[in-house]
């Protein structure tokens, strides 16, 4: 079977959704299909393309049985609502290439970039090939929750978009079930809405955690607290640059903070760091994955931090790292969040006002004083990734959803305008 999937995200970025759609298309791929994916050019989560790739306008690549066809499209080094808008529609440009393919059984699109769901739905009336789609973010309530300026503007034209895109998919996916509710009140059917879920990506750790804290000079004593992933407006991580703040000014000694990763607000964030002269709050760059299992082990305690309004439409994918490594998670996000569900359902970390650093100091140092129930924390989260999180069970999900795609309906477009459904199969 012909695959076509639209995904601006995909490796050798090793950060957000793109390990997950790899996954993905090199299991389809291994399946026998014929697989193409329709990328971006590596940017994510640094938010600039990567040596090797910049300046180029096209790029294909073959990778474990995979054909990637790159297009070129704009990243913003900050966001706002018109460089998010400029960013979907450049994305969008650049992947109508993809309409002189050869024509697909089945279509993808990816979600968190919305361009992906409208070329999805574009190729499948050019094609007419049914399609499905992947939400991993839900774009128009993130957007309003997000804080980046101009949000709420974006979140409108974003819901216009989503709704559109939803409307003529065979199924829908979604990895969070917060994302249900808000995708029917767009038009998705709700019997096309399925459940998938992400898996660990990350190895064990290889390395003793005295070795790996003398490597990246971190105290050898003491409690480590560690944030991995993308440094954005969603993420609030001003939150965890106050606590750390807080905790020098409480000479509680034993306490160090480590922001690991890159985005939009890094430059901002250590600008805040170096005004209040914190020793204590050390930035890391982006790892690769044995890096990042070694430094999740080294660490006590795994942070995840959104900003109060960050509520139903986001899952960090994060916590598929953090809960296999054996450490406790202190999640200061908003109750009713999808990150706040994930947390209590694994049984592997406490959840605490998201905002409030002193709420998040007091969970930390609860931990650090308590090392029984911290044990406990995170022996209950690695037993969820290992039932919950493997690999295989999430893969099967995929296949399920492909096999509903293929086996509904044709798509076409009736005289331009007009959506219409034509049967190929039961």
């Amino acid at each position: 079977m012909r695959l076509l999937i639209f995904s601006l995200y995909y490796a050798p970025e090793e950060a957000g959704n793109a390990p997950y759609i790899t996954g993905v298309a090199e299991h389809f791929a291994a399946s026998g299909h014929e697989i193409t994916v329709v990328a971006g050019m590596p940017h994510y989560p640094d938010w600039r393309v990567r040596d090797g790739y910049r300046g180029a306008l096209q790029r294909r690549e073959v990778r474990n049985g995979v054909t990637i066809r790159r297009r070129w499209h704009y990243v913003p080094d900050k966001q706002s609502a018109l460089r998010r808008a400029a960013y979907e529609a450049t994305g969008f440009a650049g992947g109508i290439g993809a309409l002189g393919l050869k024509r697909p059984d089945a279509i993808i699109g990816v979600v968190p970039a919305l361009s992906d769901a409208m070329l999805a739905r574009t190729a499948a009336a050019r094609f007419g090939a049914p399609y499905g789609l992947v939400f991993q973010d839900v774009i128009s309530r993130g957007a309003a929750q997000s804080g980046v300026a101009g949000g709420e503007k974006v979140a409108r034209q974003a819901a216009h978009a989503e709704g559109w895109a939803v409307r003529g998919a065979a199924r829908v996916g979604v990895v969070a079930e917060g994302f249900r509710p808000h995708l029917m009140d767009l038009g998705a059917e709700p019997e096309a809405i399925v459940r998938l879920r992400n898996w660990t990506t990350i190895p064990p750790a290889a390395a003793p955690p005295a070795d790996t804290r003398r490597r990246f000079g971190l105290p050898v004593d003491g409690v480590v607290c560690l944030h991995a992933g993308n440094m954005g407006h969603k993420q609030g991580l001003e939150n965890i640059v106050e606590c750390a703040r807080v905790a020098r000014g409480a000479a509680d000694d034993r306490l160090s903070f480590v922001l690991l990763g890159d985005g939009n607000q890094r430059r901002e964030l250590e600008k805040l760091a170096a005004a209040h002269d914190l020793p204590n709050l050390r930035f890391l760059p982006v790892q690769p994955l044995q890096e990042l299992a070694d430094l999740l082990q080294a660490s006590d305690v795994l942070l995840v931090n959104q900003r109060p309004a960050v509520g139903d439409m986001s899952l960090p994918s994060k916590l598929t790292a953090y809960l296999p490594s054996g450490r406790p998670v202190v999640a200061a996000v908003a109750a009713d969040s999808e990150a706040a569900l994930e947390v209590t359902a694994s049984g592997g970390g406490v959840v605490v006002a998201p905002g409030d650093s002193s709420a998040l100091l007091n969970a930390i140092q609860r931990l650090a004083d308590d090392g029984e129930q911290a044990q406990t924390l995170a022996r209950r989260g690695r037993s969820y990734a290992r039932r919950v999180l493997a690999r295989p069970a999430a893969l099967a999900g995929y296949d399920d959803l492909l096999a509903r795609v293929v086996a509904s309906r044709s798509f076409s477009v009736d005289s331009g305008a007009a959506t219409t459904w034509q049967a190929t199969g039961p």
